[in-house]
């Protein structure tokens, strides 16, 4: 959720314009709705202003920015101000003098001697920084630039394509900028290098006026895209031979609790033949081996709540060690096409459990195409996702409270769980009273408490009204304990997603709070500088800081004291595919909960909410050869769960550092021998 945010000005580059006093205008869509917009006026000396915002359920960026541009391209000078995604106040400047390059922003204040030509990234840019980016490296020799703070980018032209819209015919091409971050950025431009389009089946923004064409240039991009993924799992994948064995592993079980060492496992046609002491039985015939020296063999983990959208996401899950992931929201073609893709070994990724998502219409409405105000259409939104291979459904904030039961109960009629956030208007309570199986977020409980005080929670009021209230929430006390006893009462699962509130809490200008930590150098440049820089938090006074520090932490303590009472959790992060994981996972070990709990309940307990656990989740014969091999102890430290170093995905075999390599992230560090 929130690195989606953090990066959106970065990694969508849009809207241009070349000719003097020219204006470009470009719509904004977020999965396929109109969310936004982007002026850019150009001048007669090239400069250019921009007006750039979009809202995405209350919350989204408004900027205003000022460039000039300098003869080769890079930029000059210029200013950006306005607010950020979740409305926190943008003040950005950059200024040249001779050869030194100055900028200031909410986290840095620095400047630069340029001995040779380089493009300025902005913290807080606008879209149009991409168009400008563009266009310096076409000009640059080798196509190719250094960036400041830090990094290199590079651009290549793939192909060219023909689009009609209000203004004609046009010729538009399509670019790829690498070195921006995991996976080459795209970017379609017309035959005067200024902004088309961008695509994506989650966000994408185009010309106004050739709305219509996007289709047909994302049929052309999403082409372009699955050969480079096709080559991708072809170079790094392995597909197992009949029998692969397995030596000399420390092999955990989660249902029986225990580490057992020297452990030979056998597995044949990608399921788990049998499990036994390393020399107790003759290894099969014309079998290949791997000695694992005494690494921890483990299921493969499970992310609970993810919003997968290819590219990056598969090799990120793989190489963290996720092996299956609950889509908690996508399109629906979009993400049967993934998954397809997926299962022909056309590319990596995990297995993925589909859940679809219903919202109410309205201000503050979710940017997805499944909406229902009435009964009839709440009903035809639960049969196509029960057609098209969903398992659960999940209901967003928009759904009017009168709805919610008769969403749960067609929905339990057709063999779906149902899960969500608490609409608005409704108590978590009234949720659970009504039908609901699961709850999304760890905010959602505490709103339960919280209805005299917030019941719009459409808004991102679900969020700063937790932030400023939370620490006030009594834990022991009778209203907190029965509500707590209901859940368990009922078997409500509980999806916290506490990694995703982390930096949304703790995030402060120059002081990010620890979620990346302990990937953060492992990251392409401009992720370390997005990371560094504190930016995505909430705005909070300085006075507010310690509360949101306080109320974060009794969001922790409420997952400790739900896992002690016996209520069911789901480990999923709502984040940054793989690399989010195993800080949820630290975050459930710092509530309270061991550390063999907490990977039971990533593995084999995930498996059982899901109905998958005979198949799924243990390391025992008949199982699946779902696997991963960590370099550590993640029984005894939980951090050790981020160095996977071989995943097993049934009849697949992965190299965690090859996968980490191809999109751009450094693997790793081994333990000493």
């Amino acid at each position: 959720m929130r690195m989606q945010c953090r990066f959106a000005g970065l990694l969508i580059l849009v809207t241009g314009g070349a000719a003097a006093e020219s204006v470009e205008r470009s719509q904004v869509l977020l999965l396929g709705q109109p969310a936004g917009s982007q002026e850019a006026r150009y001048a007669d000396d090239g400069s250019v202003s921009v007006h750039y915002e979009y809202n995405d359920r209350g919350r989204g960026p408004k900027l205003d920015a000022t460039r000039s541009v300098a003869a080769d391209g890079t930029l000059s000078g210029g200013d950006t101000h306005g607010n950020n995604y979740f409305k926190g106040e943008v003040k950005e400047t950059l200024s040249r003098e001779g050869d030194a390059l100055a900028w200031k922003n909410s986290a840095e204040s620095e400047k630069r001697a340029l001995s040779a030509p380089a493009f300025y990234l902005n913290l807080d840019g606008v879209p149009e920084d991409g168009v400008l980016l563009a266009r310096a490296l076409l000009k640059a020799p080798g196509n190719q630039l250094a960036l400041l703070p830090a990094g290199e980018a590079r651009i290549a032209k793939l192909l060219t394509e023909t689009v009609k819209g209000k203004d004609g015919s046009k010729k538009v091409s399509l670019y790829a900028i690498s070195g921006l971050g995991l996976l080459p950025d795209y970017l379609w431009l017309d035959e005067q290098q200024r902004f088309f389009a961008t695509y994506s089946s989650w966000s994408s923004q185009i010309r106004v006026g050739y709305e219509k064409s996007l289709a047909q240039i994302g049929a052309v991009q999403d082409k372009q895209e699955r050969q480079l993924a096709v080559e991708r799992a072809r170079a790094l994948t392995s597909r197992l031979p009949e029998t692969l064995v397995i030596r000399n592993a420390r092999v955990f079980d989660p249902p029986s609790g225990r580490v057992v060492d020297q452990q030979v496992v056998v597995i044949r046609h990608g399921k788990i033949e049998s499990v036994g002491p390393t020399g107790d039985a003759p290894l099969p015939d014309s079998s290949e081996t791997i000695d694992a020296a005494g690494q921890f063999l483990m299921p493969g983990l499970w992310d609970m709540h993810a919003h997968y959208q290819g590219g990056a996401d598969g090799p990120l899950d793989l190489a963290s060690g996720v092996t299956t992931i609950r889509d908690l929201a996508n399109d629906v073609k979009a993400l049967a096409d993934h998954i397809t893709q997926i299962e022909a070994g056309d590319d990596i990724g995990p297995r993925i459990i589909r859940a679809g998502i219903i919202d109410g219409r309205g201000p503050y409405q979710g940017p997805i195409k499944v909406l229902a105000d009435t009964e009839a259409e709440a009903r035809a939104a639960v049969d196509m996702y029960a057609r098209t291979g969903h398992e659960q459904i999940k209901i967003y904030s928009s759904i009017k409270p009168e709805l919610m039961p008769v969403i749960a109960k067609y929905a339990h009629e057709k063999g779906l769980r149902v899960s969500g956030h608490v609409p608005a208007f409704m108590t978590a309570r009234q949720f659970v009273d009504n039908g609901a199986d699961e709850i999304q977020h760890i905010n959602m409980l505490f709103l339960n408490f919280m209805f005299d005080k917030v019941q719009d929670t459409r808004s991102p009021a679900r969020f700063t009204a937790v932030a400023q209230n939370a620490a006030n929430i009594d834990l022991s006390s009778a209203e907190v304990r029965d509500f707590i006893a209901l859940l368990k009462r009922r078997n409500i699962v509980i999806d916290p997603t506490a990694v995703a509130f982390e930096g949304m809490f703790l995030d402060r200008a120059k002081r990010p709070g620890p979620t990346y930590a302990a990937v953060i150098d492992r990251l392409p440049p401009t992720w370390q500088r997005q990371m560094r820089s504190g930016a995505g938090g909430l705005p909070v006074e300085a006075a507010q800081e310690s509360l949101y520090r306080d109320s974060y932490q009794r969001m922790i303590e409420m997952i400790g004291m739900l896992h002690r009472s016996g209520v069911r959790i789901v480990a999923g992060t709502d984040d940054v595919a793989g690399l989010s994981l195993p800080r949820e996972l630290e975050l459930y070990v710092s509530a309270g909960i061991p550390p063999m709990d907490v990977l039971t309940l990533a593995t084999y307990g995930s498996a059982g909410v899901m109905k998958r656990d005979q198949s799924y989740g243990r390391v025992a014969p008949g199982y699946v050869a779902d696997l991963i091999l960590v370099d550590g102890d993640p029984t005894v430290n939980i951090a050790d769960i981020r160095k996977v170093r071989t995943t097993i995905r049934g009849d697949r075999r992965f190299d965690a550092d090859a996968l980490f390599h191809a999109v751009s992230v450094q693997p790793a560090k081994r333990n000493a021998p």
